[in-house]
């Protein structure tokens, strides 16, 4: 299959192992699922929300605005993908061996450049040892990073467009569905809450 990792890479702002994750896992869907499925025809619900998501988004075209791109807070590197047509339904899950994690100096490392406290050396360094895992999850065989689990179908409704109504306190059109009424007024959900704690 080929992605166009630099494609990738300019959606997401810059190039890192959790991207590199995250286009592996697309990759993988897309062998499951078919090569970039019609409209919200294949539902992703992702179990973190990682730079690993964007990947998936721009490869698959499940995306939040369409609906069909779920955010599951369970903060796993799992991902699921549902096809509509026929009720297919799978599982992608990170092999917890896969990546060798980073070794304690690594690991110290990374913590210095996170606040700044490295010498420029140091730095290239640690852009080496990222460039080299980044490399390793796109090279490596699908089978050795990802499993793949059939998983029984829940297939979420598609995506629905409601009515927008002015909130009676900020003046703020809201999705219908998502107002409050309180006193015979409709808030939005902010409102509302503000509403009660006064």
């Amino acid at each position: 299959m080929n992605i166009d990792v630099s494609k990738v890479q300019a959606f997401h702002g810059h190039l890192c192992p959790g991207l590199a994750i995250g286009i592996r896992v697309a990759e993988q869907a897309l062998l499951e699922m078919g090569e970039r499925p019609g409209d919200e025809e294949v539902v992703a619900l992702v179990e973190t929300n990682n730079c690993a998501v964007d990947a998936i988004q721009y490869i698959t075209g499940c995306t939040f605005g369409k609906g069909n791109l779920i955010y599951l807070d369970y903060g796993k590197n799992a991902f699921r993908f549902i096809r509509r047509s026929d009720s297919k339904a799978i599982r992608i899950v990170m092999k917890p061996d896969a990546i060798k994690p980073a070794g304690a100096e690594e690991s110290a490392l990374m913590k210095r450049v996170r606040v700044g406290d490295v010498s420029e050396e140091e730095e290239k360094e640690s852009a080496r040892l990222r460039q080299q895992r980044i490399e390793t999850i796109l090279s490596m065989p699908l089978s050795d990073l990802v499993e793949v689990k059939t998983i029984e179908p829940e297939i979420p409704p598609r995506a629905r467009i409601f009515n927008s109504v002015v909130c009676d306190a900020c003046g703020e059109k809201t999705m219908e569905p998502r107002l409050r009424l309180l006193e015979g007024k409709l808030f939005c959900p902010e409102c509302f809450e503000k509403q009660m704690k006064s």
